[in-house]
């Protein structure tokens, strides 16, 4: 039986660092259902706004979300018109003051999170999933990564029967824990069922004291 885990999640407290940052034993349940809420709400709102993670950090009257992005003029607007309005909208959903900031992602292709909601774009709209994925590889090894992995699973090109692909290039140390992996999942909505992509991107090695 092959016993996996979480690449990120195997790593935290060591290279990775937590996505929410607070601790509230008496309200846990409460304060994680809103951080779901705020976390749902965001990737709704802004679905091209090339959005790879957002980090919440919460003091007991203020919580703060950090929108790391690839496009930050589609999340700020003119003038930060959107950003304000979108801190509006989860001051309301939270009934807490709520402040946004936007942190701009230099290079997309090094991010697994961005690279495989690009394939999936790709994917549902019927573009070939080898040439979409191959396209992949070759721009996150162009910009130095020492590895990729990629993993895709489903009716692929409509087939009558699902099946899984993988593809990779360079080193993915799973095992090694200083090794800086970056993982995601992904979901293509094509018209022939859902298909799911996994990415792991290794930027090389992260070694803390």
């Amino acid at each position: 039986m092959g016993q996996k885990t979480h690449p990120i999640g195997f790593r935290l407290g060591y290279n990775k660092e937590w996505k929410s940052i607070w601790f509230d034993e008496k309200q846990f349940s409460t304060k994680l259902a809103q951080d779901i809420q705020i976390r749902k709400y965001i990737s709704k709102r802004l679905p091209n706004a090339g959005i790879s993670s957002l980090d919440i950090h919460r003091t007991s009257k203020k919580i703060t979300v950090i929108v790391n992005t690839s496009r930050p003029g589609i999340i700020i607007g003119k003038k930060g018109s959107q950003v304000d309005m979108l801190k509006m909208e989860l001051q309301k959903l939270t009934n807490t003051d709520v402040q946004v900031n936007v942190s701009e992602i230099k290079r997309p292709e090094l991010d697994a999170t961005l690279v495989g909601e690009s394939i999936a774009e790709q994917v549902a709209k019927k573009v070939s999933h080898r040439r979409a994925i191959k396209k992949a590889i070759q721009g996150t090894m162009r910009m130095g990564a020492d590895g990729i992995r990629v993993q895709i699973k489903g009716r692929l090109g409509g087939a009558e029967m699902s099946r899984a692909e993988s593809f990779k290039e360079g080193r993915v140390p799973l095992h090694t824990i200083r090794a800086n992996i970056d993982y995601c999942s992904a979901t293509s909505y094509t018209t022939y069922g859902c298909i799911g992509i996994k990415v792991w991107i290794c930027n090389g090695e992260k070694v803390t004291k």
